[in-house]
């Protein structure tokens, strides 16, 4: 066996990193090839006999190979958008935490993959359930509030964020032509803040083999439409805590849903990222790839999904066992 002066003489020289990675309350999961923390981690510092080697180029041709999986939902995205409806609506992008489970045994799927990977739409026989334990949720509450107090210390890596708690009334009305109409409400002031019908566009899920939680990409269309009449056919009080940070809106939602007045209430927890500025999206989808445009402008759909992808990724790699 070789002893601890060999492996020290044949220890490789250390590359300076390209970019520092980030510190937040938020785990990026340092790991050895089996997804496990390695029990040893080496020290960066080099020996000072040994000189630092230049970083090493992206790749022979000096670029970084694109992102199949980040282009793949950016793809998908811009594919819902210009394949929607021709109505006037709000496009909704939004990146929901859940289970894959299997429809007839209702346990968690486990496909022959090693890391996270998307499926094809409709290629497997699961459902999607995002209703997380309620330790979950007080575990994500704490996470984002520290995270908000965090970024706004001076040095903090990334721009601040926003908080803001929210108590609304969702109920449902059946319209004539059976489509589901949804008027959300201030709790407390009874003021309608929307009265819309949502269609679904398409649903991209992820599965996160070496996470606790999934995720799955949901663009819908929001069409506002006249107050409905009647009665509704159900009701959702929403205690929402939202936390905004530049593009997205990360809300952590208590969901009681009631379907009568004597019926028992349904109580559950769920996450959700969505992309806040509807406008901007579609702008950016609307120059991608556009050689009047500028560079900037043509690469800045990619970029938002890329973000998008990023934070749904945080989000999914830091969430605690248990999730229901």
């Amino acid at each position: 066996m070789a002893s601890d002066s060999e492996h020290e003489a044949h220890r490789p020289l250390k590359r300076p990193r390209r970019s520092p990675s980030p510190t937040s309350h938020f785990r990026t999961h340092t790991t050895n090839g089996n997804g496990h923390p390695p029990e040893h981690m080496p020290s960066s510092s080099s020996s000072s006999s040994e000189p630092p080697l230049r970083p090493l180029s992206l790749s022979i041709l000096g670029v970084e190979p694109l992102d199949e999986f980040i282009r793949e939902i950016a793809d998908f995205v811009h594919h819902m958008i210009y394949t929607r409806p021709d109505v006037r609506g709000t496009v909704e992008v939004e990146a929901k935490l859940g289970v894959l489970r299997d429809r007839h045994t209702g346990e968690r799927v486990q496909y022959p993959v090693l890391v996270e990977t998307i499926l094809a739409p409709h290629s497997g026989d699961t459902r999607f359930e995002s209703n997380m334990s309620l330790s979950q949720h007080k575990h994500f509450n704490n996470m984002l509030n520290n995270l908000k107090t965090s970024s706004s210390q001076p040095g903090h890596p990334a721009t601040p964020l926003d908080y803001t708690h929210l108590h609304l009334i969702d109920t449902f009305y059946q319209s004539d032509t059976k489509e589901k109409i949804r008027v959300t409400r201030d709790e407390k002031s009874g003021t309608v803040l929307a009265c819309m019908q949502k269609v679904r566009l398409g649903n991209l899920d992820i599965y996160s083999p070496k996470r606790a939680a999934d995720w799955r990409v949901t663009v819908n269309l929001e069409i506002p439409v006249p107050p409905p009449l009647g009665s509704p056919t159900l009701a959702r009080k929403k205690d929402r805590m939202s936390y905004s940070h530049e593009e997205f809106t990360i809300d952590l939602t208590q969901v009681t849903s009631t379907t009568s007045p004597n019926s028992k209430p349904e109580i559950i927890h769920e996450l959700e990222l969505e992309l806040s500025r509807p406008d901007y999206l579609l702008s950016t989808a609307q120059n991608r790839g556009d050689p009047n445009a500028s560079e900037v402008e043509r690469n800045a759909f990619d970029e938002l999904i890329r973000a998008f992808v990023n934070n749904a990724r945080i989000l999914v790699r830091n969430a605690g066992d248990g999730w229901q």
